[in-house]
């Protein structure tokens, strides 16, 4: 009974961390999708989408269950709610759109301890992946 508790304690943690692996490689994946689908929106229209409704996936979940977050950076004055990098610089001048990871807390500032596990679109659609993992 020791024997199976060990091994239990063991890969029970290895096991959480490959099933959240999955799910920030989905939300990537989804963002990929929705990043195609924003930019077609834009050539046909001339402007980018209100908000995700506008290109059909208005309802779309991330895998920890929430919306996906969409911000037309165009459409804004300032740069005061778009993502920003370590040193405070924008990482998209086109439009952001995230996911709050698994926490589902975020701030505007990547390197916040809120951010790190959001997955995160960044350089115009040049980075799509762990907000912790962006280097810029």
């Amino acid at each position: 009974m020791a024997i199976l508790a060990v091994l239990v304690a063991i890969a029970l943690p290895k096991y959480n961390d490959y099933r959240e692996r999955i799910k920030q490689t989905q939300a990537a994946h989804d963002i990929t999708v929705l990043q195609t689908l924003i930019t077609n929106y834009r050539l046909n229209a001339g402007a980018f989408p209100a908000t995700l409704a506008d290109v059909g996936n208005g309802s779309k979940l991330d895998p920890w269950g929430r919306p996906y977050v969409y911000l037309d950076l165009t459409s804004i004055a300032g740069k005061g709610a778009a993502r920003k990098d370590r040193r405070l610089n924008p990482i998209n001048s086109d439009f952001d759109l995230y996911s709050l990871g698994k926490d589902g807390v975020s701030k505007t500032q990547l390197t916040n301890k809120d951010s790190l596990d959001d997955v995160v679109r960044a350089n115009d659609g040049a980075y799509i992946g762990l907000a912790a993992n962006y280097t810029q």
